[in-house]
């Protein structure tokens, strides 16, 4: 079609979908240089027997997966490292981390409960934050220093007349366990907290108020209103949880000097994975570790998602 002027001009549209992609691509790229090539490298290591011997380098050699078959192989008393070193991880994630979400649930829903209003929230949350500030270590040389065979604890014991003699707390399975869980839930209860409150802050404050307005009780509010909306952040809360328990490394390590002791039953298994890099400098072991610990973590997240989406679907 024409005009007096001349044929008119299609405009060309102008289209910014493209910058979307430019957006999101370092985040692509930072993934794929550190985190998804070190993967691989690591599942690539562990396909090679690589150590020092003293002074001598031997390999890199290629020996396929034997060394996830060393890894799951009995010892000379009859105990497969690797399921110890997981029993223990387990065991040790699930006394700190079971009160640690449970008391974080209880404290969120107890500061943001509309009918109790309670006053200076922003204080609450820097108190119960802060023992996340501390380092590991120093909470970990800490305890040791309370509970030690000179430390204040035994003191304190002896001269009450509580106990006749000193207690060696770290030669007992169940106190270093434990105090190992103590060290946990302290350190990481402020950060669940803070967490959950975010997530039930982000809950239309009309559903309580419905809830309330059809005689609901706090409980029924709770499990009926509260726990189903809260879900996602929780699911998000539990799995973090649950990844950064397999990867307990610095408390068990210092507060028992690398050791695990009791006879290595509180010996974790990235602390299982650092004595092959630190000892013998077994670069294949040590990936053929990481990669199990790798396939586990994202097995045991699906579960848990699994298991607490399901119903609410």
């Amino acid at each position: 079609m024409e005009s007096g002027s001349g044929p008119l001009k299609k405009t060309k549209g102008i289209s910014y979908a493209k910058w979307g992609y430019f957006f999101i691509a370092p985040f692509f790229i930072a993934y794929t240089l550190f985190t998804l090539v070190p993967q691989l490298m690591t599942f690539y290591n562990s396909l090679f027997m690589n150590y020092r011997d003293g002074l001598t380098q031997v390999g890199p050699t290629f020996i396929g997966f034997k060394n996830y078959v060393t890894l799951f192989s009995p010892d000379s008393g009859g105990q497969i490292g690797m399921l110890k070193y997981f029993g223990n991880t387990l065991a040790l994630w699930i006394m700190g981390a079971v009160p640690q979400i449970l008391i974080a649930l209880l404290l969120a829903v107890f500061f943001t409960s509309y009918r109790l209003n309670i006053k200076g929230q922003p204080f609450f949350k820097a108190v119960i934050y802060m023992p996340n500030l501390i380092m590991a270590s120093a909470f970990s040389m800490l305890f040791f220093t309370l509970f030690s065979n000179v430390g204040p604890v035994n003191q304190l014991l002896v001269s009450s007349g509580l106990s006749d003699h000193v207690i060696d707390f770290f030669s007992m399975k169940i106190t270093v366990r434990s105090l190992i869980a103590v060290m946990n839930f302290l350190m990481w209860f402020g950060n669940t907290t803070i967490l959950l409150m975010a997530g039930i802050q982000g809950i239309d404050q009309s559903m309580f108020e419905a809830a309330s307005l059809d005689g609901a009780s706090s409980l029924q509010t709770f499990f009926k209103v509260t726990l189903p909306l809260l879900m996602p952040i929780l699911i998000y809360t539990v799995i973090t949880a649950m990844i950064g328990g397999l990867q307990m490394f610095d408390v068990p390590q210092v507060l028992t000097n690398g050791k695990g002791m009791p006879d290595r039953t509180s010996m974790t298994m990235v602390m299982y994975l650092n004595n092959f890099l630190t000892t013998s400098k077994n670069y294949g072991m040590a990936g053929a570790i990481s990669v199990v610990l790798f396939i586990v973590s994202a097995g045991l997240s699906l579960f848990v998602y699994n298991t607490l989406s399901k119903q609410y679907k």
